[in-house]
């Protein structure tokens, strides 16, 4: 891995916060699409006009002309000039972004990353996870990852059954958002015909969605329906101290996009622990586990080791059970990672 330079860290540090700005004054000036008229029978009414993802224009009926919708129209097309303005800032920066080395997300995931942001899904609390959350902790952390662990086009989205803060009759409908792509999403089948799907899959082609969501109790292997985003997620253990206080980052392709991600350190602590959980058969995903884990060790002890005493501090909260796997995964003697890993062992003994 390579460290990006200093002017690429501080341009994507600006690119974070201009993202989280706009999230935080979302207006109606950010609403995509136009006001247009429409006059019946002599009389004038306004319609807001938009195009969903996939292209097809919709409707909607606001009300008959007023003063009062008249300002309303201005109103948008005042903020619609700085939402313009603002937008452009953001693809300069990206586009600097991607010239001075930073990770850049495949085209076709970052627009249903796009999607997926637009409907709402990381405002109410979902959280990328996976290999797709691995490369915006590398422009977090200012480093460049090696290209043997970024092969995925899975995305992988992780959220609590509810909120921790509720927001009433508010949702993010994923089906729709994918749906509105016209890529060709389809419900993964389930183990049981009778359950809902909790995966969406584009026919022919790599491109995964995932939903996955905590295991309240042992063995819970269930889909739970997840009513805010109009979708069921698989419990997984050991997923609620994954997504535990995200941190925001921003995913570069030809725009920016604010997402929530897992804490560096207890993503890398997370590895550890589901490594020991997979499949025989799952080898070169125990690798890849493995494999990110070191990485963003090497990074986090030399430059944040209060964040791994902290997340560590979380692990043994766990129960002695949580230790034991993590202390295993580090005890590979016949681990490439075996430097780093003996390294983080020592300083988890503190």
């Amino acid at each position: 891995m390579n460290r990006l330079p200093l002017e690429t860290q501080t341009l994507y540090a600006e690119l974070v916060e201009q993202l989280t700005v706009l999230e935080a004054q979302r207006a109606i000036g950010h609403l995509p699409g136009c006001f247009t008229l429409k006059t019946v029978k002599g009389i004038d009414y306004y319609y807001y006009q938009h195009s969903n993802p996939g292209g097809a224009v919709r409707q909607i009926y606001i009300g008959r002309k007023s003063d009062d919708l008249e300002r309303l129209v201005q109103s948008h097309r005042l903020e619609r000039v700085d939402f313009f303005s603002d937008a452009a800032h953001i693809q300069r920066l990206c586009a600097q972004l991607r010239i001075g080395g930073a990770l850049v997300t495949d085209p076709t995931v970052g627009r249903v990353l796009k999607a997926l942001a637009d409907s709402g899904v990381f405002h109410l609390d979902g959280v990328l996870l996976g290999t797709q959350a691995f490369i915006v902790l590398g422009n977090l952390l200012g480093f460049h990852w090696e290209k043997a662990a970024l092969r995925t086009q899975d995305i992988d989205l992780g959220s609590r059954t509810n909120m921790s803060v509720g927001l009433f009759d508010v949702q993010a409908d994923v089906p729709e958002a994918l749906e509105g792509l016209k890529m060709g999403f389809l419900p993964g089948p389930s183990m049981n015909p009778r359950d809902p799907a909790t995966s969406f899959k584009v026919r022919g082609h790599p491109l995964r969605v995932d939903l996955l969501t905590p295991e309240k109790k042992p063995a819970q292997d269930r889909p739970v329906y997840i009513r805010r985003f109009q979708v069921a997620a698989q419990p997984l253990r050991f997923l609620d101290y994954l997504i535990s206080n995200p941190v925001k980052g921003a995913v570069v392709n030809g725009g920016g996009i604010l997402v929530n991600v897992p804490q560096p350190a207890r993503f890398a602590l997370h590895k550890l622990i589901i490594s020991g959980e997979r499949e025989v058969t799952a080898h070169s995903k125990v690798q890849k586990d493995l494999f990110q884990a070191a990485q963003l060790l090497t990074v986090i002890l030399e430059e944040r080791p209060g964040d791994i005493q902290l997340a560590w501090e979380a692990i043994n909260q766990q129960g002695p059970g949580w230790v034991k796997r993590i202390q295993k995964a580090l005890s590979s003697t016949s681990s490439p990672h075996k430097a780093i890993f003996d390294r983080t062992k020592t300083i988890l003994k503190k």
